[in-house]
């Protein structure tokens, strides 16, 4: 690893549309092809419930931890480019979509911004973020929380998020 690769994220990755196993395993890989980024870690893959607009197809789910050289809103743009380039165009809220890949945490980062808000806002509430992000790391502390995943998921509150190891 050079020095150029100085920065930690977690990415989260989700898909509801079409084979929803390889759009995520496609938005994975897509984080390292422009050589800005290095896959450290991956989770499992989650077939998932949806939440909030709940009249959809489940989802697959996975996050990955990377290496990066990319400052926050850099590493955001080239995951909005994966997302277009997979198909995905933005219509309802929570919807269906053929690829989403989110930053969850950035090093220690916290900041809000109309476009960007690290650590993501709701991930400690998301059954479908916490499972695969303590198969990378339970021991990773939310940076606002002060709590580490393993914490947050166990006292998830059970909301009926539904989640099932592919």
């Amino acid at each position: 690893m050079t020095d150029a690769f100085q920065h930690i994220a977690y990415i989260s990755a989700g898909s509801n549309i079409g084979d929803t196993l390889s759009n995520c395993q496609n938005g994975i890989a897509a984080l390292t092809e422009s050589g800005n980024s290095v896959l450290l870690k991956q989770s499992r893959f989650y077939k998932t419930e949806p939440v909030d607009y709940k009249n959809q197809d489940w989802f697959v789910n996975a996050a990955a931890k990377i290496e990066t050289m990319l400052e926050p809103f850099q590493l955001l743009e080239e995951l909005r480019v994966a997302e277009q380039e997979a198909g995905r165009v933005r219509t309802v809220k929570f919807g269906p979509r053929i690829l989403d890949l989110d930053i969850l945490l950035y090093d220690n980062m916290v900041m809000e911004s109309p476009d960007l808000t690290i650590p993501h806002s709701r991930m400690h509430k998301r059954r479908f973020v916490l499972q695969p992000l303590c198969d990378i790391d339970p021991g990773m502390v939310h940076p606002v929380l002060r709590k580490n995943m393993k914490y947050l998921l166990k006292h998830l509150k059970d909301d009926g998020q539904r989640i099932f190891l592919l």
